[in-house]
């Protein structure tokens, strides 16, 4: 999986919840993150996409530097395999998620609970 395809899951995704969404790169402080949902009452997702290749600390520090900017939530998406390697304390935190995406463009976000397929 590439990181194209995995931003055209998680953007079929949120704007099938009724947010619209840009998976445009958009500047926050110091960082970029690959795109932003918004909310019907205005509240702001950063998105930020790791494919399996990529840095997953730094898309940790792009979320938290987005938080930090006044952004509501901020996700690291990446595919199910590499997510569920993860060490899992870093997501416990206020507004951070972590989200995996399967094969089948299927969207997995994990809770304190476990993993949780999201339709």
């Amino acid at each position: 999986m590439n990181e194209r395809w995995l931003r055209w899951a998680i953007a079929r995704y949120y704007r099938s919840l009724n947010y619209k969404v840009s998976m445009k790169p958009v500047r926050v402080g110091n960082a970029m993150v690959d795109g932003v949902a918004i909310g019907l009452e205005g509240q702001r997702i950063a998105i930020e996409v790791k494919s399996p290749r990529d840095d997953i600390v730094r898309g940790i520090g792009q979320c938290c530097e987005a938080l930090a900017m006044g952004y509501s939530r901020a996700v690291l998406v990446t595919t199910l395999r590499v997510a569920k390697k993860l060490r899992k304390r870093v997501f416990q935190r206020r507004g951070m998620k972590l989200i995996g995406i399967d094969a089948k463009a299927r969207v997995h976000r994990y809770d304190p609970d476990g993993w949780r397929l999201l339709r």
